[in-house]
């Protein structure tokens, strides 16, 4: 299965692909999370120790892979480039693993003038699409609201596309942006799901606000996921009730009857 999770910044979708993967990674599933938000906190939400990340460069700005792969010089750029890099070896070369889970940071894609027809941009899609496309196994990506990383050849390929909604004006909003953006690029299946709700009044608000969206759950306002980040831990680590809302969550996207 392979889940892209999007949503405005600061609405929780970096911890629910984190707990999501974890869940998945613990009941015996391969499971690859790519970090292609540009703020790249996804390797925290996942309890990764900071050690292991000593070294990690964000493959965007891997200077050397891109002239590599692509074939352009940096600084001597004349717009020819390859237009099919090798990218089959990166998800496995450059990832890193903790708790049964593989890590891999993309980075944001840089905007060149009059578009983003750059030898990153290039590199960045053709590895997302080969990921979706060839992998065998759980693939769980931390999206930036842009969607610049997906394409409309790799999104046929999206068996879920999430969108992370908190109680608020400003976050559904977003959430209706994200979803034009994910119809416009031929996303087929479009969830939300809600976070940070204290009531049944929060819940109502969120679906209301995006009653063209099937919900899969929603997540309660929870300190400890608060205290988690505080701590530089993951959620999963410190809270068996996220675990267990986030269990619904999976269980409802598999299309398993639920608690």
């Amino acid at each position: 299965m392979k889940i892209a999770i999007a949503g405005k910044g600061g609405v929780g979708k970096t911890t629910l692909a984190g707990v999501m993967a974890r869940y998945l990674a613990e009941e015996g599933y391969k499971v690859l999370t790519i970090d292609a938000d540009p703020d790249a906190n996804l390797a925290s939400a996942l309890g990764f120790p900071p050690e292991l990340l000593k070294g990690v460069t964000p493959l965007a700005e891997m200077t050397p892979l891109v002239e590599e792969r692509t074939g352009a010089k940096k600084g001597t750029f004349s717009g020819v480039f390859r237009l099919n890099p090798k990218v089959d070896d990166i998800p496995d070369t450059y990832s890193v693993t903790h708790h049964g889970v593989k890590l891999l940071t993309v980075g944001s894609i840089p905007q060149a003038e009059g578009g983003c027809f750059c030898p990153e941009n290039i590199l960045l899609k053709g590895l997302l699409h080969h990921i979706l496309v060839k992998r065998d196994e759980m693939v769980i990506i931390d999206m930036e609201a842009g969607l610049e990383h997906l394409t409309r050849g790799s999104t046929k390929h999206v068996d879920a596309f999430i969108i992370v909604v908190e109680p608020g004006q400003r976050s559904i909003s977003t959430a209706k942006q994200i979803r034009r953006l994910a119809l416009d690029l031929g996303v087929q299946k479009v969830y939300g799901v809600g976070n940070k709700v204290t009531s049944p009044e929060d819940r109502a608000l969120i679906e209301k606000g995006l009653s063209e969206l099937s919900f899969l759950g929603h997540l309660s306002f929870n300190q400890k996921v608060i205290e988690a980040d505080k701590q530089g831990i993951s959620p999963y680590d410190l809270d068996g009730a996220i675990k267990k809302e986030v269990q619904e969550i999976v269980k409802r996207l598999q299309g398993e009857p639920s608690a």
